[in-house]
């Protein structure tokens, strides 16, 4: 039996929820790193979890990376490229309203409103991290774990023979307007750097996601139609988490 024959059927809740772990792993990669984050990335067991969701969902190995020798070097590494680089600027933003090019004339404020319009849709808001501080909306972590919900949402609706699309509509939507510019954004600004000093892990998921995003994108338009930006200008205002606008 070839690798192909082995993936899980694109309306399986089994690879609905191997794309909800990729999704949630990287969330957690791009997030503030703690010591168990370290732990996780030398011991194998982050990169044996993610090798496992991607083959279930590309068919192919994600290749294990070798760790930071310590936490202290992860975090100085991701402070110095996420947070606080030369002159007090991260080296690459993590965080959308950062880049220029993706608020597209829009003040900063009302391109949140636009992300976290998705967000109280469904019933949710940006988690606390590990500072004390609500996390961005528009930081990557955010917009990672809030596909996981999506992916998830769309598993437990397949599982349960109940309509999927309205939440595979929601993520097409989400992945084309902000998910994959930023990840491009961010791969593009990490591929100028001359000297990035930041863990494999991070470095690897840079140069993968922003492709893995695109093919999920190419696959959600194949299943429920083409993105339009003109439909999904109405207002959401009005409306509850089990309302879904997108139907």
């Amino acid at each position: 039996m070839t690798t192909a024959q082995r993936l899980p059927s694109v309306d399986s809740p089994a690879r609905a929820e191997a794309k909800s772990t990729i999704y949630r792993l990287a969330a957690v990669a791009f997030g503030h790193p703690l010591p168990e984050t370290q732990q996780a990335f030398a011991d194998g067991s982050f990169n044996q979890a993610l090798d496992s969701a991607w083959q279930a969902v590309t068919g192919r190995p994600w290749p294990c990376q070798p760790a930071s020798s310590s936490f202290a070097e992860l975090e100085s590494g991701y402070i110095s490229t996420f947070r606080h680089g030369q002159k007090g600027k991260p080296q690459v933003a993590l965080v959308a309203g950062e880049y220029e090019e993706l608020l597209k004339g829009q003040t900063r404020p009302t391109f949140l409103l636009n992300v976290q319009a998705f967000y109280k849709h469904f019933g949710l808001q940006a988690a606390v991290g590990d500072e004390g501080l609500t996390e961005e909306p528009d930081h990557l972590s955010a917009m990672l774990e809030f596909m996981a919900v999506l992916t998830h949402l769309e598993a437990q609706a397949l599982a349960q023979h109940k309509e999927a699309n309205p939440y595979r509509l929601a993520q097409r939507d989400f992945i084309k307007r902000h998910l994959v510019p930023l990840l491009a954004a961010i791969q593009r600004k990490a591929g100028s750097e001359k000297r990035l000093i930041l863990d494999a892990t991070l470095i690897r998921l840079i140069e993968d996601l922003p492709e893995w995003a695109r093919n999920q994108l190419v696959e959600l338009e194949a299943r429920v139609g083409p993105y339009d930006e003109k439909a999904k200008d109405a207002a959401i205002k009005g409306r509850v988490p089990d309302q879904n606008l997108w139907n």
